[in-house]
């Protein structure tokens, strides 16, 4: 059984770094997507970063290129989330998705979900 754990949320102020982490267990990477997404209250759930385990390509949302960046650790089953240059509209609450599959060139249909990780951000 696949489960997802995120850890590293916190508060921050504006300009400021956090640093999420996703733990994978019953998973072993493969040629398939895992990404971060996240959600403010009254939006959309949005994907902000995907990385193409099988070749390492990354795909990021407009809003974070530039300031995030995705990564794995393929023999730990960890992927992080490096956030810099925060910004109030950043937070959310920020999710791990695994098992996304690779079409027209982003990562969609993502099979398995974390609990999630509150990413507080001040001005």
């Amino acid at each position: 059984q696949v489960q997802l754990v995120e850890s590293g949320g916190g508060s921050v102020q504006a300009g400021g770094s956090l640093r999420l982490s996703c733990a994978a267990s019953g998973y072993i990477f493969s040629s398939n997507c895992m990404g971060w997404f996240r959600q403010a209250p009254g939006k959309e759930r949005e994907e902000v970063a995907a990385i193409y385990t099988g070749e390492g390509r990354t795909f990021y949302a407009d809003s974070v290129k530039g300031r995030f960046t995705i990564s794995q650790d393929n023999a730990k089953n960890i992927i992080y989330l490096q956030m810099n240059s925060l910004k109030p509209e950043d937070t959310a609450m920020y999710y791990c998705a695994a098992e996304g599959t690779l079409y027209g060139g982003v990562c969609t249909r993502y099979l398995y979900w974390g609990r999630g990780t509150q990413v507080t951000v001040s001005s």
